[in-house]
């Protein structure tokens, strides 16, 4: 029987762990916190479900849109966030969650360690506990230890003013005024939760546009900066924070040009916040590991290095998930594949992972979805590509559910029609963007889609009606 150590509990971590264990390996799953990882505890499972929250009270907000009208002597009826329940549900979501890996672990017989770990020589594990350090030995180790906060040294956290993601996520109250600093994923996921609860939302990107990750459509980021403008919640681009001071209970930020920028206009401004929400990156959770020790390679940032089968500089030592860094894909989904990618490589298989096809999901209002190639990555790739567009508005189910915001987007090769990429904002758009995958997985073009029958109505019909578009030439 084969032996595999996993240093890490989080997408990557118990997914290779489970599938380890149940192809017959003697698994010692190593987790410092929380089983389940910054995924499950501090990121992707409790900022949806604050959204969720976000989403019924703006639901609420509207009942009189779809003719529901309260009874009694006061027909009006207000609604409001209660952070304190909020937060309480977003836990008890939490400890399901938890409470059912831990489960699993059991009945695969997964040994899980709480500590923290060191590699040692060989293949060999220290995990520092309570109750000691205990030695673990086996055949193959993964690192799935992933990432943390990155801290800015001009905004330094307090953790009440000036606040990180994980503080979001556990506030007793709703803010009057909110500055983030971050137009990335993580800053517009919360900056319109905290708007649906609420807050007065200014976003402030250093880049000059929302989500300004290659990976994104630009289309996609002018449609949300436009939504987020109907949100009423202010967008500051091309803009950084100078500096922020704390002064009698509110926090003052000075703005000015980015550097990151060319030519940014603008000279220096001063907003106040009651709370200033930082969100600008993630930093490789390596300390303690003594990599260099155990002959694992690092780039200058920290992040590891390792090739396409997850397998680092030091033989039988495999590397998944976020510690890999930007230079990959920072996605629980991904990291999930890579810890399969792993195991496989482990028992032999002698497996790669293909990076071509990774859906994404941004869980802003509305949703946006995207996979495969931006209409600029596309181009910056050498190849003839013509885009189409399709409105989500022009759906009748839409139309029925009031959600007219969004549209879908594909990237074809011009000449066979080969889909390159395809990006969808509007509702579900999370969900709606499988099919593209799944097209672009297999190759298919427009025409293979235009030519598959969709369920009348439904918004899947949106992919459908943007490839019939694509193929009239509209």
């Amino acid at each position: 029987m084969s032996s595999i150590t996993i240093i890490g509990s989080g997408p990557g971590g118990h997914i290779a762990a489970f599938e380890a264990a149940r192809r017959g390996a003697e698994v010692t799953l190593i987790e410092k916190a929380e089983i389940g990882g910054t995924c499950l505890n501090w990121g992707c499972i409790p900022t949806k479900t604050l959204k969720s929250s976000a989403e019924a009270l703006e639901t609420a907000g509207r009942l009189k849109d779809f003719g529901i009208a309260a009874e009694g002597a006061d027909d009006s009826v207000s609604f409001k966030a209660d952070m304190e329940a909020i937060v309480a549900r977003k836990e008890r979501v939490r400890k399901v969650l938890c409470g059912g890996l831990e489960k699993t672990c059991s009945a695969l017989k997964i040994r899980v360690v709480h500590g923290t770990a060191e590699l040692g020589s060989d293949k060999t594990v220290l995990v520092h506990t309570q109750e000691g350090t205990e030695e673990i030995k086996s055949d193959s180790v993964i690192i799935a230890t992933g990432s943390s906060i990155l801290d800015l040294p001009s905004l330094p956290v307090d953790h009440k003013h000036i606040i990180n993601s994980d503080d979001a996520l556990d506030l007793d109250h709703v803010p009057e005024k909110m500055v983030i600093v971050g137009g990335g994923v993580i800053g517009c996921e919360l900056a319109f939760i905290y708007r649906a609860f609420g807050a007065e939302v200014t976003i402030v990107e250093g880049m000059d546009r929302l989500l300004p990750v290659p990976s994104v459509d630009k289309d996609m980021s002018k449609l949300l900066q436009r939504e987020a403008k109907k949100h009423r919640i202010k967008v500051q681009v091309a803009k950084t924070v100078k500096s922020a001071e704390v002064m009698d209970g509110k926090v003052r930020c000075v703005l000015g040009p980015s550097p990151f920028v060319e030519n940014a206009k603008g000279g220096e401004t001063t907003i106040e916040a009651d709370v200033v929400l930082v969100a600008v990156g993630r930093t490789p959770n390596t300390d303690g590991l003594s990599l260099a020790g155990a002959g694992v390679e690092t780039d200058e940032r920290g992040w590891i290095k390792a090739d396409m089968n997850m397998r680092t500089s030091a033989e039988g030592i495999y590397a998944i998930g976020d510690i890999l860094g930007p230079s990959r894909v920072m996605l629980a989904h991904v990291a999930s594949h890579e810890g399969l990618c792993a195991v496989d490589n482990c028992f032999g298989k002698e497996r790669s992972l293909d990076y071509s096809a990774i859906p994404s999901g941004i869980f802003t209002s509305p949703e946006i979805g995207t996979v495969g190639l931006s209409e600029q990555e596309a181009v910056e790739k050498g190849f003839v590509v013509r885009s189409q567009v399709f409105q989500f508005r022009e759906l009748g189910k839409a139309q029925a559910m009031g959600e007219l915001a969004g549209m879908f987007k594909i990237v074809c090769e011009k000449e066979s029609g080969k889909i390159l990429g395809a990006h969808i904002a509007g509702a579900h758009a999370t969900d709606l963007i499988a099919e593209a995958g799944l097209a672009i997985e297999k190759g298919l073009t427009a025409a293979d889609v235009a030519h598959t029958i969709h369920a009348h109505p439904t918004l899947a019909e949106g992919l459908y009606e943007c490839c019939e578009a694509w193929l009239r030439g509209c």
